[in-house]
């Protein structure tokens, strides 16, 4: 039988230190597995989004560019082409820090004349039930961006003297939404000028 070692600091502090290091090696070995697989499933929901908010396209150019307010966080362009090499369409990866649990990013659709093709949701924290309805599958909130330019279209919720209604109970994140497609159509507008 094994004898129990005394409880001295130094055999307390190794047994904790051996324990941490087997951990922070399973921790290690489960991120590397997973790294792969999730970057990918984050590749496709974005080459997902892109056909989602344009028409259908050949060929695409992507290029990152900083937003027209000067923030530091850069906007993804994807320029989309037919088998002429004519633009179809520009498809904006976009976020907002204003939502109401903070972040979000979204794909906004653009066609050649700045009409809104279409948008989708990539990714956020809004809350299930209420600011999760901005999603396609949820609501039709986004339906309403739809074929509107926003030269004409005001991105703004209508409690605040725009053209959009809000999501019931989810004023904020409706904001928030305006907020990130307003984002990509002033970030466009200056890159086209």
């Amino acid at each position: 039988m094994a004898q129990k070692k005394p409880n001295t600091l130094f055999n307390m502090a190794s047994s904790l230190f051996i324990v941490t290091c087997i951990a922070a090696v399973a921790m290690a070995g489960a991120y590397n597995l997973t790294k792969g697989p999730i970057e990918k499933v984050k590749k496709q929901k974005v080459e997902d989004a892109i056909r989602l908010v344009l028409p259908a396209f050949e060929t695409i150019e992507r290029s990152a560019v900083l937003p027209y307010d000067g923030g530091n966080d850069s906007l993804i362009l994807y320029k989309a082409f037919d088998t002429n090499g004519e633009l179809v369409g520009t498809a904006v990866e976009t976020f907002t820090n204003n939502g109401f649990s903070g972040h979000f990013k979204i794909m906004v659709g653009f066609l050649p004349d700045l009409t809104i093709h279409n948008t989708a949701v990539l990714e956020h924290k809004e809350t299930p039930g209420l600011g999760d309805k901005m999603d396609a599958a949820k609501s039709d909130f986004s339906e309403q961006f739809k074929g509107k330019n926003p030269a004409k279209f005001k991105l703004k919720v209508d409690k605040d003297g725009g053209d959009v209604d809000a999501i019931t109970a989810a004023t904020i994140s409706s904001r928030g939404y305006c907020d990130a497609t307003d984002r990509a159509y002033q970030t466009i507008v200056q890159i086209k000028e």
